[in-house]
């Protein structure tokens, strides 16, 4: 029977330590991260996850600011307010809530966001510098997957990681990071054959969105299962990945539960991507 991951712990983990450097910048350098969140419209799940990262900044004693749009801004007033966050010195790192409305091109949005106030890593110069090997903001979900994975001493060196979806935001940077410790990495997508590919891997992250796509079955035993997912089940409303969670178990040797497994790292690294992005703004060549 596989162990649980507990995300919800090693977040608290992450919190602290993010909140023991805040002390030491404030005490040293008068110095306090500030994170500013943009959110446009009214999509529930925005509204929550907003107000988790704001929760999450003030607990670690960050400045927190939320810029509530209406769905009808226009793309020019976005790109106004962003300008004007890039200006501001008291904000060291700036997120755009995603999704938002059709009307606008959340490209051209992102793209807007300095580079150094990017606190997802979604930016083109940072998802770049990852490609390349270099020093830069990460996209805070694979991120969190990593810190996972080094908590339970799982060193990917060596061994075969499967991830499935290929999304900007999660599937492919969490292909880079997984190469770039060692790891053999096979990225899987609708046109894969899922079941032979998947009982390959010794570490399996699944990030599509679809729910319990993935057969407990198919899993290799002893694997890591990091299940990135979140479906809300019709029936009954209750969460679930896109593993099959019960059966998953009987085979892995480690696996994330939906919810409390990414979810919550994903804030904490956010946390932490301000954090370097304030350091970096007094000592610059801190990375």
């Amino acid at each position: 029977m596989a162990q649980l991951i507990d995300g919800k712990a090693v977040a608290a983990r992450v919190r602290a330590e993010v909140k023991a450097e805040v002390d030491r910048l404030k005490a040293e350098r008068g110095l306090v991260p500030g994170l500013a969140v943009v959110r446009v419209g009214e999509d529930p799940a925005s509204k929550t996850y907003v107000t988790g990262k704001k929760k999450a900044a003030e607990e670690v004693g960050f400045h927190s600011w939320e810029h509530h749009r209406d769905s009808t801004v226009s793309q020019e007033e976005l790109l106004a307010l962003v300008h004007r966050l890039n200006e501001d010195p008291t904000v060291h790192g700036i997120l755009v809530q995603l999704p938002l409305p059709r009307h606008i091109d959340a490209d051209v949005i992102i793209s807007a966001v300095r580079p150094e106030k990017d606190a997802d890593g979604f930016h083109p110069m940072n998802a770049g510098s990852l490609l390349l090997g270099r020093a830069a903001t990460r996209a805070c979900t694979p991120l969190g997957v990593m810190r996972l994975l080094e908590e339970i001493g799982c060193e990917p060196s060596g061994k075969n990681a499967v991830v499935v979806g290929r999304s900007n935001i999660v599937g492919k940077p969490m292909a880079l990071m997984l190469l770039q410790r060692n790891a053999t990495v096979t990225m899987c997508h609708s046109k894969s054959d899922l079941p032979s590919e998947v009982s390959r891997a010794d570490i399996l992250v699944v990030a599509v969105g679809v729910r319990e796509l993935v057969k407990g079955a198919w899993i290799k035993p002893g694997a890591v299962v990091i299940d990135v997912g979140m479906n809300r089940k019709e029936e009954d409303n209750k969460l679930v990945g896109d593993v099959e969670f019960a059966a998953a178990s009987e085979r892995a040797s480690f696996i994330t539960p939906v919810p409390g497994g990414v979810g919550p790292m994903t804030i904490a690294m956010l946390i932490r991507n301000t954090l370097e992005a304030a350091i970096r703004s007094v000592v610059p060549s801190a990375h």
